[in-house]
């Protein structure tokens, strides 16, 4: 799927001070990262805190990035979770219209077997209406799914059709785009390896950096794509040093430090989840000043 090579963002849902969605900030966020380039974006993903977000809210957040996105670029909804029957039931009730595909997390907390990962992933396929894209983070999940689970599953589902793998395991990676079927997207789902996993032959990210930093993250994973080599590890020195940052205290707790310095958003966020602390949000806006200036 041509439209989801390159680079995706897994959009923060901003909240004002008093903890209530901020639409306003959303809009500015949405304009922000279209603006800066980037090829796609994502939805309620873990990035949007959707774990705390209502029900109520999540329609607010999709109705206001669909709004604000006004077609420009395709958007891919966080559909996951670790009850499947429930996760089946959303993909058959919910309208799903203005999406391109989902992203589905492996089921969490659950610690699931191989063969669970796959039943589980087997149903997804068959209820969803649209493209799947499979979400591998065994550092949330307490579970990895495995190249070959991936693999079995690609060739099984026509309508899976990539994963964000963001176990931020190089090797492992390589694995799945030396198996994977034709047209399969391996993406990347951890901002700084990236940049190898497409020069590997990944298909590109859904990052989280990407979004304070639209142009440069996306310009980056468009030469790497191109295969020019130099130019593209220039813009990732540039910016490493803020991946280690925003992803130091916790996601989206970082990445919404940028937004605040950027004057985007509030840094709000939700329990249990806490900002970061004056010394690394300090060095956030030192380096956001430097990079914007």
């Amino acid at each position: 799927m041509q439209s989801l090579i390159g680079t995706g963002v897994a959009l923060v849902t901003p909240f004002k001070k008093d903890f209530s969605v901020d639409t306003e900030a959303l809009i500015r966020i949405v304009n922000h990262v279209v603006d800066g380039g980037v090829e796609y974006l994502v939805v309620l993903g873990t990035t949007g805190e959707s774990a705390t977000l209502s029900q109520d809210e999540k329609e607010l957040v999709i109705k206001t990035v669909i709004e604000a996105n006004n077609g420009r670029l395709p958007l891919v909804l966080g559909v996951g979770g670790n009850n499947t029957h429930k996760v089946v039931e959303e993909l058959k009730t919910r309208d799903l219209s203005a999406f391109q595909a989902i992203l589905s997390v492996s089921p969490y907390y659950n610690k699931p077997t191989q063969e669970g990962i796959y039943q589980h992933f087997k149903a997804v396929a068959e209820a969803s209406p649209i493209p799947v894209i499979l979400y591998n983070v065994p550092g949330r999940t307490a579970s990895n799914m495995v190249p070959s689970t991936v693999i079995r599953l690609a060739n099984d589902f026509k309508n899976i059709i990539g994963i964000k793998e963001a176990a931020g395991d190089i090797v492992q990676a390589m694995k799945l785009i030396q198996h994977k079927p034709e047209g399969f997207l391996v993406i990347s789902g951890d901002d700084m390896v990236t940049l190898p996993m497409v020069l590997a032959g990944g298909s590109g990210v859904i990052s989280v950096i990407g979004e304070g930093f639209p142009k440069e993250f996306s310009e980056m994973v468009r030469l790497g794509l191109e295969r020019k080599v130099d130019e593209a590890y220039k813009l990732h020195y540039l910016l490493a040093d803020s991946i280690d940052m925003i992803f130091e205290q916790g996601n989206p707790a970082g990445i919404k430090a940028v937004f605040k310095s950027l004057g985007l958003s509030e840094d709000t966020v939700r329990l249990p989840l806490v900002n970061v602390n004056e010394d690394l949000a300090k060095r956030i806006d030192d380096f956001v000043k430097k990079i914007v200036n």
